[in-house]
């Protein structure tokens, strides 16, 4: 018998119950994975909460990344072999000490990676890359905002962007995240409990503003980050820890300097096969060559995973966590 954490109903860290399962053996195309580490991340609450609706209904096994070790495969699966280490992201369910998953969802993970490093870094780390790599693509020059910069993803962007040659302006809630952040590659970080951050990134800029907005938290920083970009700028919405952004004319784009604006998931860039295999490659490729490190600032037991959503909802939390089965 697994166990895994299921929410049959709705609502705050509380509805996270730790729970006996069946997983069974796998079948066509499918592997059971044994669950080393698994990463914990705000999509995970909009899941628990309803923000998000899940796919199949309740009872739910949240949870979108781990890394682990292949037990069994299903009779026609050539890749992965048991007892090799894989992790994965964007597969529901991964709030488990062991799961059935498609095998073609599993990257392998490279010697000198530890399968903690792996959990804490598929969803956060492959977000970064498509972020920076793809959904604009920072270069040489460019001055980017980020904010939540002490956060899972932006530990991680704040590194990698700054190896691209950008500069690099954060926000955060507390002098220890500030610092936090500026030693992850930010060049400057705005307390934004404190301060203006619209009137901080002009200073900074000298007036210049910004060539695009990565704004994970919505309705605090809406729409104070369309302010802060310049004429033709991009601001990118991809998450909302605050809530959703409200509904909002596109003529505002125009009267701001004709914006481009766009809100991307990591799962729409990695809908493919080759997708998935390349996004994984650039994340290890930097993380391996020590361009970029991959912090696990925080571990729960998995059947402490009500009190690791708490924290991480009161921004208590910093870096990548995960939890522990």
């Amino acid at each position: 018998m697994s166990k895994a954490i299921r929410i049959h109903a709705t609502g705050g860290p509380e509805v996270l119950k730790y729970e006996d399962v069946e997983v069974g053996a796998p079948g066509p195309g499918q592997v059971l994975v044994r669950h080393t580490a698994i990463g914990l991340n705000f999509i995970d609450a909009y899941f628990r909460s309803g923000l998000y609706q899940a796919p199949s209904g309740l009872p739910l096994i949240p949870g979108h990344e781990a890394a682990g070790v292949v037990v069994a495969v299903g009779p026609d699966v050539a890749w992965p072999k048991p007892g090799d280490r894989v992790a994965y992201n964007g597969v529901i369910g991964a709030y488990s000490s062991e799961r059935l998953i498609a095998a073609d969802k599993l990257v392998a993970i490279p010697a000198g990676i530890a399968d903690e490093q792996a959990a804490a870094m598929m969803l956060k780390g492959m977000t970064a890359e498509f972020l920076l790599l793809r959904t604009f693509k920072v270069k040489p020059g460019d001055t980017v905002l980020f904010h939540a910069a002490a956060g899972g993803v932006g530990t991680i962007f704040g590194q990698w962007a700054k190896h691209l040659g950008a500069t690099v302006i954060g926000t955060a809630s507390s002098a220890e995240k500030i610092a936090l952040a500026k030693a992850q590659g930010f060049d400057h970080v705005i307390n934004y409990r404190e301060k203006n951050f619209v009137a901080e990134v002009r200073e900074i800029t000298g007036g210049a503003m910004c060539d695009v907005v990565y704004d994970s938290v919505g309705k605090d920083t809406f729409p104070g980050s369309l302010d802060c970009l310049k004429p033709l700028g991009m601001f990118v919405s991809f998450g909302q820890s605050s809530g959703p952004i409200p509904p909002f004319s596109i003529s505002i784009l125009a009267q701001k300097g004709s914006l481009f604006a766009t809100r991307p998931t990591l799962f729409s860039y990695i809908a493919r096969r080759e997708q998935l295999e390349a996004s994984a490659k650039a994340l290890f490729d930097v993380v391996a060559s020590g361009t970029v490190k991959i912090e696990v600032n925080q571990k729960y037991a998995l059947a402490d995973a009500a009190q690791a959503h708490a924290d991480l909802e009161a921004r208590k939390t910093t870096g990548s966590t995960v939890l522990i089965p």
